[in-house]
Parts: structure tokens; sequence; C-alpha cells
């Protein structure tokens, strides 16, 4: 896609950082080890957003077990592979592979189980897994499913950067993926050295930068590698920049539209109450869930 036939945004007055979140090791599934980024204390500040998980290596037993068949009920998840191959089945029949460059979108609704497991036994398995909440009204929807292959992902090119658009809309680009509730903008950006990006965002998302390539500075705040940006929230802002450092490049963009509703969890389960999640669990035991 040609940049000169894209949208130019201005940003004029750019969001600060708020803080800077080291993501704390851990391992999920049958023992994948991982980084959790965002954690369940942040879920407020971060609202709509419930989790982010960064995995990423090259030893074979870091991962070659995956995730066997687990429940979730009401929120979505979203499955960004940067290098390897990871197989889904679900209940309601679903079944894909996920490949370099590649994103599974998850509706679990009412209820699903699904597995995910590794279709390799060597190399390189990277990504990120990302919770995205539902509304109250929307949680006992049906499950959904959507393999989306890398090519596609809208990709341009602007300036020494270019943008993979995952979900929502950048310089008129509108993304694989539209939600009208929470409004997800998700950006994959590789910058060149040096090269600088300008996203408007809406002053009332909530909106977070993480570096998983090279380093980035944000309104005068240097955001390191394997850091996440929590951006602040002010009325008089309208977007943010990115500046790359001397080296290249790699972060995502995440913003969405906060639901304001309360949050009750219990493992894969995200629902609004605490009667609402003893439900999900009683369905899970009784072979209902899905």
């Amino acid at each position: 896609m040609s940049a000169t036939t894209l949208d130019t945004p201005t940003v004029a007055r750019g969001r600060t950082v708020e803080r800077l979140v080291t993501g704390q090791p851990t391992s999920d599934g049958a023992g994948v080890k991982l980084t959790r980024v965002l954690t369940q204390p942040l879920q407020p500040r971060l609202d709509p957003f419930l989790m982010l998980d960064a995995f990423g290596s090259d030893e074979a037993g870091d991962y070659i077990a995956g995730f066997p068949d687990h429940p979730h009920r009401g929120f979505e998840t979203v499955t960004y592979m940067i290098a390897g191959r990871m197989r889904h089945r679900d209940s309601a029949g679903n079944e894909g592979l996920l490949t370099n460059g590649g994103v599974q979108w998850m509706t679990a609704g009412r209820g699903v189980i699904h597995s995910e497991l590794p279709e390799q036994e060597a190399g390189r398995m990277e990504g990120f897994q990302l919770w995205l909440n539902l509304a109250a009204a929307d949680k006992m929807q049906p499950a959904g499913y959507r393999d989306i292959p890398s090519a596609e992902i809208p990709e341009f090119t602007r300036n020494g950067v270019q943008v993979r658009v995952i979900a929502g809309t950048s310089y008129g680009v509108a993304g694989a993926v539209q939600r009208p509730r929470t409004e997800p903008l998700y950006l994959d950006l590789h910058l060149a050295p040096g090269a600088r990006f300008e996203q408007p965002l809406d002053p009332a998302l909530n909106a977070f930068v993480y570096v998983y390539r090279g380093g980035l500075t944000i309104a005068g705040t240097e955001v390191p590698i394997q850091r996440m940006a929590v951006l602040a929230n002010r009325a008089d802002s309208d977007g943010v920049v990115l500046q790359a450092g001397n080296e290249p490049t790699r972060a995502l963009l995440i913003a969405g539209r906060p639901l304001k509703e309360p949050i009750a969890q219990y493992g894969p389960f995200v629902m609004n109450t605490r009667e609402q999640l003893m439900q999900a669990v009683e369905d899970f035991r009784n072979g209902t869930l899905a």
C-alpha cells in the first residue's frame, strides 16, 4: 500500500508515560514459560484489557507441552505469532494453524474449551496473547473464532515505519478486526533507527506500548526492551508520538475504550459478579459450559 494514499494524522499534544511496567516471569498451560506483562492488578487501569503475555524461546523445553484443553468464558483472546507454529482446536469444532505473523482471534463468549499446541519440536516460538474483556451484555454470546493469516493483516509503510494493523484504524487503514464497544487498536510497529511514528488517540481510551525489540522514547521517557509503558490519560492529549533509538525497534501499540463495568475473575473465567463466576465453574464441571 502506498503511503501517499494514506491519511496524514498529526499529534499536537502527545501522551506522556504514566509508568513503566516490568513483566513477571511465570509459566502457564502445561509449563510454557512466559512473561506476564499486564497482570490482574492493572486491569482497572487498562480496562478493557485483562492480560498480556509475551512468550519467546529457542529452547523447545520452554514451550513444547503447550496449552492442553482448558476453558474460557466472558472475554476474547488475541494470539499474535511472531515466529513458530501453534495448532488451535476447540469445542465448537474450530481448528486452525497459527504461523509466523498470523493472528488468532477467539471470542469465548458463553464458553469454549480449547487447546493450543505447538507443531514444531525445535526452533524459535515467539508471540503474544492479549485478553480483551467483553461487555456484560456480550459475555454470554455464542463463542466465535477467526484465523487471520499474516497476508490478511493490512500493512503500510511510512517514514521508516512499517505498520501492521491488527485491529482498529491507523492512517486511514482499517485493521483486520473491528469491535464497536471496546474499539480496540492493535498495531505492530517496526521502526527503523531514528524513525518517528504518530498515532492519534481519543483521550478517553486507555493505551499502552510494549517494546519487544530495540527501544523507544515517548514524550521524553525512555522505554527499553521488554517494558510496557502505560500512557497517561489527559483530556488535552490527542495521540502518542513514538521515537525510535539508534537500532531497529519493534513495539505493540494497544488502546481501547474502557467498559467501566465490574470485573470478577477466577482463572479462565471473567464475569461481572461472584455469582456469575460460580455459575461458570458449575457449568464447566457439569459439562454445559460450551
